[in-house]
């Protein structure tokens, strides 16, 4: 259970506190084609990933689909015979999904 909370916190922090901007045009285009109004979408703040979402109490609605982007993740590898580890960044897809498309968690379904 612990764990699960903290690769939850994980997931707020990185998905709130980025910088880059290079999925803004897919998360406006994904969410508008959905229906979602442009000035009721603000990535980083109220779109965010699933266990981003499960992280400040809420889930994502059953059935919901949410949108397509790239991130990249630091991966740590130490090298047996030298003894040094070394880092870098691999591309990942991951989905966000916007408030509307989640409920405070424990909340009863329509």
């Amino acid at each position: 259970m612990a764990e699960q909370q903290e690769f939850q916190s994980r997931a707020l922090a990185k998905a709130s506190g980025g910088e880059s901007t290079c999925n803004y045009r897919a998360i406006f285009a994904g969410f508008v084609a959905m229906g979602v109004a442009a000035e009721e979408i603000l990535p980083r703040a109220n779109v965010l990933t699933f266990q981003a979402w499960k992280a400040l109490g809420r889930c994502v609605i059953k059935g919901q689909h949410g949108v397509k982007v790239m991130t990249f993740i630091q991966v740590r590898k130490t090298e047996a015979d030298i003894g040094e580890t070394t880092g870098r960044s691999l591309p990942r897809v991951t989905t966000v999904f916007h408030v509307s498309q989640t409920q405070e968690l424990g909340a009863l379904k329509d």
